[in-house]
């Protein structure tokens, strides 16, 4: 087996056990023994287990990353396409373990890193679907990149941890991007539905 693909394999070994068991009830040993490897394989590839957290969240990432090129290349509306982009990277029920590993205090480190990379990977995909709305007269603003960017960062501080949120916060956030997209008041109203579910 090349050495690509038998990390890959260790990674997909270990997203499995940490769904179904979760991340601390997997130990290395664990993971080891359903591979049918030797430890010092294991620790050729990761130096720790967290490392190798870190290459499963990478995995669940380039999954959603693969749903949101699907959307964004799909035939439905803008804002639709903007929805179902930003549920894309949305964990599902089963990979809530996952997240919620990465959420406790010990991880933050990693937390703060792989919300970095979220947000790199949504950048690009988003960026095309307010251009595509640009063109067709939903949205008008330029750098939007940037623009979206600074969203991005907005909602995360905002919904990210767990904090309540009220009717007005939610109504001042979907105003924010209305006026950072250039767009009509009501146009970004369904992101009610992204905050509902």
């Amino acid at each position: 087996m090349k050495n690509n693909d038998r990390k890959e394999s260790l990674v997909k070994i270990a997203f499995k056990m940490f769904l179904s068991n979760g991340y601390e009830n997997t130990s290395v040993d664990k993971i080891i023994e359903e591979a049918k490897i030797a430890k010092g394989t294991f620790y050729y590839y990761f130096e720790s287990k967290e490392q190798l957290l870190e290459e499963v969240v990478g995995l669940m990432l380039d999954n959603q990353s693969k749903h949101a090129e699907e959307i964004l290349n799909s035939n439905i509306s803008i804002p639709e396409k903007i929805v179902g982009i930003i549920l894309s990277y949305t964990p599902n029920e089963i990979e809530n373990t996952i997240k919620n590993t990465i959420h406790n205090n010990e991880n933050i480190v990693l937390h703060q890193k792989l919300n970095k990379e979220l947000i790199e990977r949504m950048i690009p995909i988003l960026t095309e679907v307010v251009k595509d709305g640009n063109k067709v007269g939903i949205f008008n603003c330029d750098n939007i990149p940037e623009r979206i960017k600074s969203i991005l960062i907005l909602s995360g501080s905002l919904f990210d941890d767990n904090k309540k949120i009220t009717k007005n916060d939610i109504d001042v956030f979907i105003d924010i991007i209305e006026k950072t997209l250039g767009a009509k008041s009501g146009t970004m109203n369904f992101i009610n539905k992204i905050i509902e579910r």
